[in-house]
């Protein structure tokens, strides 16, 4: 009797740490889930102002068409990108088309000193920065998830959730700096 009582514990205790392991993967799994979100609602943001900002630049610089078009095309391809691999890439070249516009506006002392120009400037230049922290907050969640499914004892629990490894959210290295950099503000 006393032997069953054991293997029911053992069995019972078994059982609890397989569940408390299951559930630890599910909430990282969750939290890189939320995370993402908020990169999503940062760069949608973003995608929002865009428009505004080249509306804008339009007004001086119309015969600017080709770089205004390029911003617009970007802004396009970067919202209909899915997943972090895609949008990472469709991002990078946003800031390199932004970085473009940016660079033009430098030409036209008139846009430079219009008021909504220099808003739109510094909201973009603060939605950057958020974007810039969810994105390091994305990359973190899901280190610790990938890692929790590759270490013991979770990667022998991973395989009953069907829990794979999740993709960070990187920038091509050519365009890296342009969207780790706040657009340059200046007065």
């Amino acid at each position: 009797m006393s032997g069953l009582l054991i293997f029911l514990v053992v069995a019972a205790a078994l059982v609890f740490f397989v569940i408390s392991i299951y559930n630890r993967i599910v909430a990282l799994s969750q939290r890189t889930e939320q995370a993402f979100a908020d990169v999503d609602v940062q760069l949608k943001q973003r995608h929002d102002l865009i428009p505004n900002l080249v509306e804008t630049v339009k007004g001086y610089a119309s015969h600017e068409k080709e770089t205004l078009d390029a911003v617009i095309t970007a802004r396009n391809a970067a919202q209909a990108a899915h997943g972090p691999a895609a949008q990472g890439a469709a991002e990078g070249v946003l800031g390199a088309a932004l970085g473009k516009l940016f660079a033009l506006a430098e030409a036209y002392p008139d846009l430079k000193a219009n008021t909504n120009f220099l808003e739109l400037q510094r909201e973009l230049s603060d939605v950057e920065n958020k974007i810039a922290a969810a994105r390091r907050f994305f990359n973190n969640a899901v280190q610790e998830f990938n890692t929790s499914i590759q270490q013991i004892p979770g990667n022998l629990v991973a395989p009953l959730g069907n829990f794979t490894a999740k993709e960070y959210f990187e920038i091509p290295e050519d365009s890296r700096e342009q969207i780790e950099a706040a657009p340059d503000v200046k007065f």
